[in-house]
């Protein structure tokens, strides 16, 4: 990697990681440069303001990360009770970026920038409607198995597991603990079962 695009890719790892602690617009262009060893003149290189940085952290690092985490597992399942609920306690315990005093990274810049950014709504929605066309399809796929009843509603159901998800990352964030994790975690396994 050349040494420009390592700056670059150094930047924005920084930045997404003060975002998601303290929020887009309390994250300052001089709050991500005082924690690297750049000057201002090496992120305006890379990036002509904020919004610039900001819309790449989420094309070029939440996009291609929750694509593997959310995406690339239900991508060629047939059974999607399965699946679904084996992804979303990894979501949950597994991934060590994810803390649960802060949430959920989409979910956080979803409800902080979707209101008054159309271009962040854009790049957010691209992010999450990936997975919902995921769930969608791993229920499609799961009724031609036979292991999802035929009268199942494969929107309804990506639209209820998003929501419970995003919902339960937002209840840890809270309590600043995983214990309704594990109490949400339960009602998702049977719920997904009903769905057989």
């Amino acid at each position: 990697m050349k040494k420009a695009d390592a700056t670059r890719l150094t930047i924005l790892e920084k930045a997404f990681e003060l975002i998601y602690v303290k929020g887009y617009q309390a994250t300052s262009v001089d709050d991500v440069i005082a924690t690297l060893q750049v000057t201002k003149g090496a992120f305006f290189y890379h990036f002509r303001n904020k919004d610039e940085m900001g819309l790449a952290v989420i094309n070029e690092l939440m996009f291609p990360i929750m694509y593997n985490a959310f995406v690339k597992p239900l991508s060629k399942t047939l059974d999607p009770v399965m699946d679904i609920y084996a992804m979303i306690k990894n979501l949950l315990f597994e991934v060590p970026e994810l803390k649960v005093e802060y949430g959920c990274p989409a979910g956080n810049l979803t409800q902080e920038m979707s209101p008054i950014n159309p271009e962040f709504s854009i790049a957010l929605s691209r992010v999450t409607e990936q997975w919902k066309k995921a769930l969608m399809t791993s229920i499609l796929n799961g009724k031609k198995s036979g292991t999802i009843r035929e009268d199942v509603d494969a929107q309804q159901v990506a639209y209820f597991i998003m929501a419970g998800y995003w919902g339960i990352r937002s209840l840890g964030k809270l309590d600043n603990s995983k214990d309704c994790y594990i109490t949400y975690l339960k009602e998702l396994k049977s719920y997904l079962r009903s769905l057989e």
